[in-house]
């Protein structure tokens, strides 16, 4: 079972909307996960701004080896939950902001020299006063594109994101001992081979300094499909020829296909084609759909036309675009059904929202070979209310 076009779920004892996630599929790639770990050396995080639920991190803790975090707030969440390592980037960070971090994390890379510059001697004064080891990294750009979209390319011309070579100013360099770089996008080995070269190319003189280097995410490790024999060839090859220690963060490669959003059909309609509504919604639940834009699965469906019953699948909100898109089915569906969304968990429960005032979506933990079902969290009108004043 690949986990992508099936469940072993029973979605009629869920109350919708809801998440699941399937620890059993969880697991697994861990298990992939853990392979990579013990066949190269290297270390993996858990890149928090893909991936948050903390319900699940002493699971995740027993395979990786930390988090990887892009702001104040995940980097807490990261040191109090996970209580592995916590890597924090920022594109720039704010005096408060290094207040916090200094308390959360175990290292802080920057995306400019001038804030290194900047902020170096704040973080040394709190490691001498705490005996706390911070350690200090930097993030480069290795103006080398992989990503087709140019929204989800950070080497993209104009990028805010890393240190160009020409930016690089070697004499602050004292005491920084990370790397770190990010390019790819749910991507294979390939791009990453091709990235570390080019990385290689542009920063010789520095890797051989550095203690360690980061290789970012987007590495889709636990796809189906995926070359891992490359990707263990690359850091092995990348680790014997500098005598540095890899680290990967991958965010999807975690929980790739182990989530679900569990919905329920509330009416059923005739426009121009048959319509179905649901107690979702696509911008509030499942926002990368427009955002990106992409037509998310659900289980049992075909494309328009492929099966014989066509249906446009649309959520609760005002918005004309709150659709998922037109899907196909093998009977006609009727008020009740179950409506499964396929590969939930990742981006889209960190990005949820209450647009319209729509009601969060329920968290449940499914554990399989007990078929146990765990209602993590369910939500209300206090967590609406809350955010706006």
């Amino acid at each position: 079972m690949n986990g992508y076009f099936e469940y072993r779920f029973d979605p009629a004892r869920l109350n919708t909307p809801c998440y699941l996630v399937d620890a059993g599929l969880l697991r697994r790639n861990l298990a992939v996960l853990a392979e990579v770990k013990a066949r190269t050396g290297c270390k993996i995080l858990l890149a928090l701004k893909c991936f948050s639920m903390f319900r699940v991190f002493p699971l995740i803790a027993e395979t990786l080896d930390g988090v990887c975090a892009s702001s104040p707030h995940e980097a807490r969440l990261g040191h109090e939950e996970f209580g592995r390592e916590v890597h924090t980037f920022g594109a720039a960070y704010s005096e408060s902001d290094m207040t916090e971090l200094c308390r959360t994390s175990d290292h802080i890379l920057f995306n400019s020299m001038s804030q290194l510059e900047r902020f170096r001697p704040g973080v040394e004064a709190h490691v001498a006063r705490t005996g706390k080891t911070i350690e200090f990294g930097i993030r480069i750009n290795p103006e080398h594109s992989e990503g087709a979209v140019e929204m989800y390319d950070p080497c993209a011309p104009g990028s805010r994101l890393g240190i160009r070579r020409s930016e690089l100013r070697l004499e602050l360099l004292d005491g920084v001992t990370g790397l770190h770089w990010h390019n790819l996008c749910e991507q294979d080995a390939d791009c990453l081979e091709r990235t570390v070269a080019a990385v290689e190319a542009k920063f010789t003189d520095v890797i051989p300094a550095m203690n360690y280097v980061n290789f970012g995410g987007g590495h889709h490790i636990t796809r189906p499909g995926y070359d891992l024999e490359r990707l263990i060839r690359v850091v092995n090859d990348f680790k014997q020829k500098w005598g540095v220690q890899v680290y990967l963060e991958p965010g999807e490669a975690v929980a790739l296909n182990c989530g679900y959003l569990v919905t329920t059909v509330l009416d059923l309609a005739q426009a121009d084609m048959e319509l179905a509504i649901v107690d979702s919604s696509v911008p509030a639940h499942m926002p990368d759909v427009l955002e990106m834009p992409y037509r998310p699965h659900i289980i049992g469906s075909g494309k328009e036309g492929e099966k014989p019953h066509n249906y446009r699948i649309g959520g609760l909100s005002c918005l004309a675009g709150d659709v998922a898109g037109v899907y196909s089915f093998d009977r006609h569906l009727a008020v009740g059904d179950r409506l499964v969304f396929s590969d939930m968990a990742i981006y889209t429960m960190v990005k949820n929202n209450t647009f319209n005032g729509v009601n969060l979506p329920s968290i449940y933990l499914y554990e399989p070979e007990e078929d146990r079902y765990e209602c993590v969290r369910s939500f209300g009108y206090e967590d609406f209310k809350n955010r706006l004043s």
